[in-house]
């Protein structure tokens, strides 16, 4: 589960390793686009299974080869952490015992209520993160992912933020995702929605089994913008023609490289910088979620605490 991080050398400054990060995610990223080729071909021209949202007289243009779109996944795509199911996942499939999901799930929500990143509460959890994923195949946990996309990702999926995607993609554009979760995870969720492929955390493997080492950092808040800015230069991409949509204030570096930002069910302080600037906002929460607001992630929380007392329940069927 790479998505929580690993341990970094101390050596390296932030900065320098949140550029080995984004250059290590988009080398993964196109060459994963690479062989997905044709089926995203076929993918773009079906027709959406959903409504098209509403779209902007001039925006997207059809057949920008020069513009992209990057979306971030945690509940802008998708309600709540994709790692946090994806954990359900591994938990069901007895990769790691029931204390470790309580630890987990107290790391996430810590995280997503303070805002921060403390060194030593981050450092913890790499280690716990290192511990369940050392010495497995990549291809292992990338056929695991297919069936907890199945099971906990796809009803998940937000129709509005989804049809978004598909407007850049009806437009010839390509569209990717950027997200702190595993690239591996990453690029399931993006093949099954149809999308050119994925911007994600990256592990360091050597002969298809995982090391326990990361490759630069967590593809988090700086380290994203540095992703989509490798990203957009290797395929010639113009960031000023560009667009971004996310829910959370972390990802304003990423937001304000591109031409477009737009604020997707946003978090406080995302929505306070959207007005300011006057960007584009879309809330696809009901009533009762979108007064939610006002606690950083708050439906991501919620997803952490449910998503533990599932499997706990499901333990104690068990046994």
């Amino acid at each position: 589960m790479a998505a929580l991080g690993w341990l970094t050398p101390r050596r390296r400054s932030a900065t320098a390793r949140s550029v080995l990060a984004g250059e290590a995610s988009a080398e993964a990223a196109r060459k994963s686009s690479q062989e997905q080729e044709e089926l995203d071909e076929l993918a773009a021209a079906a027709a959406p299974d959903e409504p098209e949202e509403p779209a902007e007289p001039e925006f997207p243009v059809a057949g920008d080869t020069k513009a992209a779109a990057f979306f971030d996944l945690d509940n802008t795509v998708m309600q709540g952490a994709a790692i946090f199911h994806f954990g359900r996942g591994l938990y069901k499939r007895k990769f790691f015992e029931r204390q470790e999901l309580f630890r987990f799930a107290w790391q996430q929500a810590w995280f997503r209520l303070a805002g921060v990143e403390d060194p030593e509460h981050m450092q913890d959890a790499r280690d716990s993160a290192l511990s369940i994923v050392k010495g497995h195949r990549v291809a292992e946990l990338m056929s695991i992912g297919e069936e907890i996309y199945d099971e906990y990702m796809a009803e998940r999926i937000w129709p509005g933020t989804r049809a978004l995607a598909q407007a850049h993609l009806d437009a010839g554009q390509k569209v990717w995702l950027v997200t702190a979760a595993p690239v591996e995870i990453a690029t399931v969720i993006a093949r099954r929605l149809g999308l050119t492929g994925a911007l994600g955390t990256v592990a360091e493997s050597i002969g298809g089994v995982y090391t326990g080492k990361l490759v630069g950092e967590p593809l988090h808040g700086p380290a994203k913008a540095e992703a989509v800015r490798a990203l957009s230069a290797a395929e010639g991409l113009d960031l000023a023609r560009c667009a971004a949509y996310s829910d959370s204030h972390n990802d304003i570096p990423m937001l304000s490289l591109v031409g477009h930002p737009y604020a997707i069910n946003p978090d406080a302080k995302l929505r306070k910088h959207a007005r300011e600037r006057d960007w584009r906002l879309r809330d696809y929460r009901t009533g009762r979620k979108a007064a939610k607001v006002g606690i950083p992630a708050a439906a991501g929380v919620g997803a952490l605490a449910g998503g533990a007392a599932a499997a706990i329940a499901l333990h104690r069927r068990r046994h």
